[in-house]
């Protein structure tokens, strides 16, 4: 059966964004870069909705974007029109609580969804997620966060698997939900 993993770029306080927040909420470095493209060099199919297709395509020449071009990606969205422009992409407008038991089923590389909250979300309400990944990074965002990650989800018990810590200041914390 194949694992499903979802990646999630977080603050301390549980937020996926912040007015004003510059990407990675300002903290890159070259740890977080290796991290990157090590994931990005793995086998695995991307995973993802329609907002988060509709970023990541438009990066797709940028040298994380072309990375992401080679593998396989999966789509889920009931609004975004056929045929979709970023190779090897698949649009699946079906349940998610139906595709992604089948596609966990099928023979294949790991599914790897990156981003999508809403996507995530109905994937930990599911018990599809296998790993939880979270990167944290060092800023409490009370004021100015948007986008909380954990918003309406029932409650859930992880067990940590590792953690890491990368550039000194960030924590990748690597969970696999109770079942």
């Amino acid at each position: 059966m194949r694992e499903l993993i979802a990646d999630l770029f977080v603050t301390v306080d549980g937020y996926a964004g912040g007015r004003n927040s510059p990407a990675f909420f300002g903290y890159p470095g070259p740890d977080l870069d290796a991290w990157i493209d090590d994931q990005l060099g793995r086998p695995h199919v991307l995973v993802m909705g329609a907002n988060t297709y509709r970023l990541m395509s438009a990066m797709a020449d940028d040298p994380s974007g072309s990375s992401m071009t080679a593998l396989p990606k999966i789509v889920f969205s009931r609004s975004l029109p056929q045929p979709l422009t970023w190779a090897n992409t698949t649009l699946i407008a079906d349940d998610v609580a139906t595709a992604v038991p089948a596609l966990k089923r099928e023979p294949g590389d790991p599914l790897r969804v990156i981003g999508s909250l809403s996507l995530v979300r109905s994937l930990l309400r599911l018990g599809l997620v296998d790993r939880l990944r979270l990167m944290v990074f060092p800023q409490v965002l009370g004021a100015s966060g948007h986008e909380p990650v954990f918003a309406d989800l029932p409650d859930l018990n992880l067990d940590l698997n590792s953690t890491s810590v990368l550039d000194g200041r960030l924590v990748l914390l690597d969970y696999r939900p109770q079942r």
